[in-house]
């Protein structure tokens, strides 16, 4: 039976690219603030940004290593953010609310699914569950926006209490089978859309997005 799957084009940098990722239909834009990332933006680049960004498109601002009590005052400087990503950093079991909380997990093998469904539980028995969990590839160095494959077999296993974003070296040419093996609540896709690290290309967005969603119809 066929659902309402969620994408999420992150990375974004560019004007052009925005205008391009909303006409395609995506339902977030990812902003990443971690300096070290060809990706990254200032405060100024993401607020005009956020400026034409149009209504019911999401913009998601994905960090790297900051605590949950730190974000509040961050977002508060860049404004316009109600959804935080955090990778690098352990996942933290406690509200981030009036923020949205995705903590960002590399997944490789049964123990890294283990060790996500031990984190909600004890979020779960906290009464501080996430907004959402974003699984991404592993690779090791890297905080996030690894270009690597996460294991879809172990992912489609799952059974959480709260949504699964699936990121990880997905593309226009494999996000379907993806989605199809995992189910995932969205799909979330930065270097398989680009031309250049930050560039997006148009054209990869528009058949990712259209694949993404044609495999969830079935």
């Amino acid at each position: 039976m066929g659902y309402r799957l969620r994408v999420k084009i992150c990375g974004i940098t560019r004007e052009e690219d925005l205008d391009a990722t909303v006409a395609a239909g995506a339902d977030a834009v990812g902003l990443n603030f971690h300096p070290p990332s060809p990706r990254y933006l200032t405060v100024e680049r993401a607020q005009a940004l956020l400026r034409r960004l149009p209504p019911f498109v999401e913009p998601v601002g994905v960090f790297v290593d900051q605590p949950l009590t730190a974000l509040p005052a961050l977002v508060a400087a860049i404004g316009s953010l109600r959804t935080v990503q955090v990778h690098g950093r352990a996942a933290e079991c406690r509200s981030a609310f009036p923020l949205a909380y995705v903590p960002a997990f590399q997944v490789r093998h049964r123990d890294d699914v283990a060790a996500l469904t031990s984190y909600l539980e004890e979020c779960t028995r906290l009464d501080a569950l996430p907004a959402a969990v974003l699984v991404d590839g592993y690779a090791p160095g890297l905080a996030g926006g690894t270009g690597v494959v996460a294991p879809w077999q172990l992912l489609a296993e799952l059974s959480l209490p709260v949504p699964l974003i699936l990121a990880g070296g997905l593309t226009p040419d494999n996000v379907a089978q993806a989605v199809r093996q995992v189910r995932p609540y969205a799909v979330d896709v930065a270097s398989g859309v680009e031309a250049a690290p930050g560039v997006k290309d148009a054209d990869r967005v528009r058949r990712f997005i259209e694949a993404a969603r044609e495999a969830a119809e079935w």
